[in-house]
């Protein structure tokens, strides 16, 4: 059960810092341990040592964070105007600064490359003169591909980007705090359907022309048992061509259509980005990190951005477009997947697609 707002400010927050200061003064015996730990393993792939590194640089710059948070705080007349645009923009400022710092990092400790292949940026884009909202309807696939996708929302698009996330998040203090001062949605697992699209029909009817609300369609990870009770579950009520269509899927979970159409019906002047990525999809738990580390973080993504003039009308007509979508995607990513995950990622054997283009 999550703790109250009150008790994660006064336990976590200064709990962190004080993890973050112990952290920095016994960083060489971690380095000792890690690098014991890892003697068996070929040198290339002794991870242990940078993940010490990148943890402790997290613990930094989030603490470096929550300590701005507290000054912004002060600046607003102890809260009192949080909710006006300068002292919004300050903290998406701050979200840019940590997530461009955290991006750096893994540049040089893990060699995170980035690949994207996306849309050429409009006039308007290209000058930050933004027009109109977006709607980004992304795979989910672990947390490292979504920290990326919202710097490149924030860097490259100047995008302010808006999420509906799992409240159990709130145990990281500085996303408590930051988050919870922007227009964003914590929700409990506990929460039914109807409150979660309440929640995205809320963000979305507030959407100015440089926002961006970001959902993930099928709703987790994928992995084989997910996708099968995915298809279980359009079998149960009915929906044979979908459950059909969502078999032909090898690397997605069928996606569920009502939030992006509660979306696109609360802010029907949005465009609509969908997202296809791959590189860290099978880095979702520590152990998967541990375990899994590659000695080059290769990261790949692609976007196909529609007008909102030719999202279809009807919701069938959205439904179906969305599948034809969410095809494209999984094509893509069996074409761009890394080797060992292409063979083992569907649970199948992961067959052979044709490509897609934009």
């Amino acid at each position: 059960m999550l703790p109250p707002r009150i008790l994660r400010r006064l336990i976590l927050a200064p709990l962190l810092i004080v993890l973050t200061v112990v952290a920095v003064v016994t960083l060489p015996v971690w380095l000792l341990v890690v690098a014991a730990a890892s003697l068996r393993l070929p040198p290339p792939q002794r991870r242990g040592t940078r993940l010490v590194w990148f943890a402790v640089a997290w613990l930094a710059l989030e603490s470096m964070a929550l300590v701005a948070c507290l000054g912004l705080w002060v600046a607003a007349g102890l809260g009192g105007r949080l909710h006006r645009d300068e002292h919004q923009e300050r903290h998406y400022a701050l979200i840019r600064w940590f997530l461009s710092r955290i991006y750096g990092v893994a540049v040089r400790i893990f060699q995170l490359s980035v690949e994207v292949d996306e849309p050429p940026l409009t006039p308007d884009e290209l000058s930050r003169r933004l027009t109109r909202p977006v709607v980004v309807l992304s795979r989910h696939a672990g947390p490292g591909d979504s920290f990326l996708l919202i710097h490149h929302l924030l860097a490259v698009y100047g995008r302010r980007p808006r999420i509906v996330m799992k409240a159990a998040l709130q145990l990281d203090p500085s996303l408590d705090v930051v988050i919870n001062r922007l227009p964003n949605a914590f929700v409990p697992r506990e929460t039914a359907e109807s409150g979660v699209l309440a929640e995205i029909r809320r963000l979305a009817s507030g959407m100015d022309a440089d926002d961006a609300l970001v959902i993930f369609p099928e709703g987790g990870n994928f992995t084989p048992r997910r996708r099968l009770r995915a298809i279980l579950r359009l079998e149960e009520k009915g929906l044979t061509e979908e459950a059909a269509r969502a078999r032909g899927l090898d690397h997605l979970l069928a996606p569920r259509p009502n939030g992006a159409i509660a979306a696109i019906e609360a802010c029907p002047s949005a465009d609509v980005v969908f997202v296809a990525h791959t590189g860290l999809d099978d880095l979702v738990t520590l152990g998967d990190i541990w375990r899994k580390l590659p000695v080059r973080a290769e990261i790949k993504a692609k976007w196909w951005r529609v007008r909102a003039a030719e999202i279809p009308r009807d919701r069938e007509g959205r439904i179906r477009w969305l599948m034809d979508h969410w095809e494209k995607i999984d094509a893509w990513i069996a074409e761009n997947l890394p080797a060992p995950a292409a063979r083992n990622s569907s649970g199948r054997g992961g067959r052979p697609r044709d490509g897609c283009g934009a």
